[in-house]
């Protein structure tokens, strides 16, 4: 599927994440980086040559999309630190809207998963990082 038929596809379906794998399409309803982190934790490489379709890209996500060599985001909400990450490894990319952190669910403050790698900048680091905090929060 070309952009614009994932794109209205994500509206339509109300998906959170919906990716075309050289053909083989992936979607999922699951908030937060679960979309990108589950299927990762099998197969790292999942989002190979993929092109991606999110409503939240913060720099956990992209971190975890480039470790998985992914060919194109498109992002309804990117964080700048995000774009930044995108820019370093060269992917191509597109947003609506750029915002300065991604926030919390309850709009208190950053993002759990875009703490955890604030200050990493291995795209290994974040992963390992990143599935053990999705780990502790689940464990809460």
């Amino acid at each position: 599927m070309n952009l614009k038929e994932l794109q209205k596809k994500l509206k339509s379906e109300d998906y959170t994440l919906i990716a075309d794998r050289n053909g083989e399409l992936y979607v999922s309803y699951q908030r937060g980086i679960a979309p990108i982190l589950n299927p990762m934790k099998e197969q790292q490489n999942f989002f190979k040559d993929a092109i991606v379709v999110d409503k939240v890209i913060g720099k956990a996500t992209a971190m975890l999309l480039v470790l998985s060599e992914v060919r194109y985001i498109y992002a309804y909400i990117l964080s700048q630190k995000a774009k930044d990450i995108l820019d370093q490894y060269h992917i191509d990319y597109d947003y609506e809207k750029i915002v300065d952190y991604i926030e919390n669910r309850d709009h208190t403050g950053m993002c759990p998963m875009e703490m955890t790698v604030a200050q990493l900048s291995d795209l290994h680091e974040a992963f390992i990082a990143l599935v053990a905090k999705q780990q502790a929060l689940f464990n809460q």
